[in-house]
């Protein structure tokens, strides 16, 4: 019998001054069995990053076909494709294809390892943005889980801050490319 994905309800106020975005989200988050809570929380935290309307969370580790997030504009098309973690050049290429705009969140104790592998093979792929999150910048995000959260996220000068109102998290994200 194939394990359920564990549920979680999160409610996230976005202020975000970079962009001029103040949303209140409902969000229902399904933490995929082999899914570390780090994880769903960096997908959470490049969710509001990239807020809009028409961005959603996607089957993911579920599917080989979707990314982690996506925003599909009114015509059905993909226009911006987001992808998480450690991902092979061969996995961007299709991104490429299939989209517009892609981006690329790296997060990881090897991630360094992994730009210096991968990073020039990534380099030359069009439309694309990668950027890093530092490890331990993210590991404190698991201490704000729970099944069902409230969340304020708020993005100023490029760094994000994140809060359960009495756990905070400072993020900031290094861009790669």
């Amino acid at each position: 019998m194939a394990l359920k994905p564990t549920i979680y309800k999160v409610e996230l106020q976005l202020s975000d001054t970079d962009r001029h975005c103040y949303e209140t989200c409902q969000l229902t988050l399904a933490q995929h069995p082999s899914e570390t809570e780090l994880r769903m929380m960096v997908r959470l935290l490049v969710y509001g990053l990239n807020y809009h309307q028409d961005l959603s969370f996607t089957k993911g580790l579920s599917s080989t076909d979707e990314p982690e997030l996506w925003q599909i504009g009114p015509d059905g098309q993909v226009e911006h494709w987001i992808e998480l973690g450690q991902v092979s050049p061969e996995r961007l290429r299709k991104a490429v294809s299939r989209a517009p705009k892609i981006s690329l969140y790296a997060y990881g104790r090897e991630t360094d390892i992994w730009w210096q592998k991968q990073g020039q093979a990534i380099a030359d792929l069009p439309k694309l943005t990668v950027w890093r999150f530092q490890e331990d910048q993210v590991s404190p995000l698991t201490q704000l889980v729970q099944r069902s959260m409230t969340l304020s996220m708020t993005i100023t000068d490029g760094e994000i801050y994140l809060s359960d109102g009495e756990n905070h998290c400072t993020v900031t994200p290094e861009k790669l490319l």
